[in-house]
């Protein structure tokens, strides 16, 4: 079922992966630009936007060096929010798209459990997710020497690896909600504004008071709060991620499995 879940999405996931890693690898070769002008581009990043927007893409102090660059321009905002609609999409054709199109009614005729067809729709899931994860991060680290970025590849494997962790959270989101209601634009709904809530939250939580708490339920914290292009892995906080979505999809499989899906 891992497998027949690939094939179904597999034009969506080479897709995916082609336009990704073209997004990484054209903004990655800009840096030899920056590089060479290090305070003309520092003084046109801070003067051209203002202080909310210079927060919303990680400050921009540091961005003609390459782990601020990176910073900013690839696990910032950009890429992260990309790939995640990307794990959104892919999330909603393991349950939710399928019941829609009444395609799931015929594989629930097969002699699989429920719960087991869940769990092997995130395999599926969790597989192409990692597919674009390491081919992405492949384009980075090879630009990277290219251009002279000078950032080792276990920092960059650090952060790649949440990266990895967070769209895997949103994806396995809209799993869960596709396998509690079956509506693919509720769980489309749900989980893109729980991004960009999340996103907000821990972006502003450094001046906004209110914000403070929030941010500890947005799954954006514990992807970026251990800046791992600088400290490397930041266990505790992958661990939360990975529980988290442990917790979805438990989630998942308890509602589908009890759910009448009309068979």
């Amino acid at each position: 079922m891992a497998l027949k879940t690939l094939r179904e999405s597999r034009r969506a996931i080479i897709g995916w992966t082609i336009g990704i890693c073209a997004f990484t690898g054209m903004y990655t070769s800009f840096y030899p630009q920056m590089a060479a002008n290090p305070d003309l581009y520092s003084e046109i990043a801070m003067a051209k936007y203002p202080d909310s927007v210079r927060k919303l893409l990680g400050g921009l102090e540091n961005i003609s060096t390459g782990v601020g660059f990176l910073q900013a321009v690839i696990y910032q905002l950009f890429v992260p929010l990309l790939f995640v609609m990307c794990a959104v999409v892919l999330g909603n054709k393991a349950i939710a798209a399928p019941e829609e199109s009444k395609t799931l009614e015929l594989t629930l005729t097969l002699p699989i459990d429920r719960k087991r067809l869940v769990l092997e729709r995130f395999a599926g899931l969790a597989t192409a997710l990692l597919t674009i994860a390491v081919a992405s991060l492949l384009v980075i680290a090879v630009l990277g020497v290219a251009v002279d970025l000078d950032v080792p590849f276990g920092s960059l494997l650090a952060a790649h690896t949440g990266l990895f962790l967070l769209v895997l959270f949103f994806g396995t989101l809209a799993l869960t909600v596709g396998a509690a209601t079956g509506r693919k634009a509720l769980a489309m709904a749900v989980a893109g504004v729980y991004a960009v809530g999340g996103y907000l939250a821990q972006t502003l939580a450094a001046d906004v008071e209110v914000m403070k708490w929030l941010s500890h339920l947005s799954p954006f914290h514990y992807y970026s709060q251990g800046n791992p292009l600088v400290n490397g892995l930041p266990v505790g906080d992958y661990l939360i991620l990975l529980a988290a979505t442990a917790v979805l999809l438990l989630t998942a499989v308890l509602a589908f499995d009890r759910r009448d899906v009309g068979v």
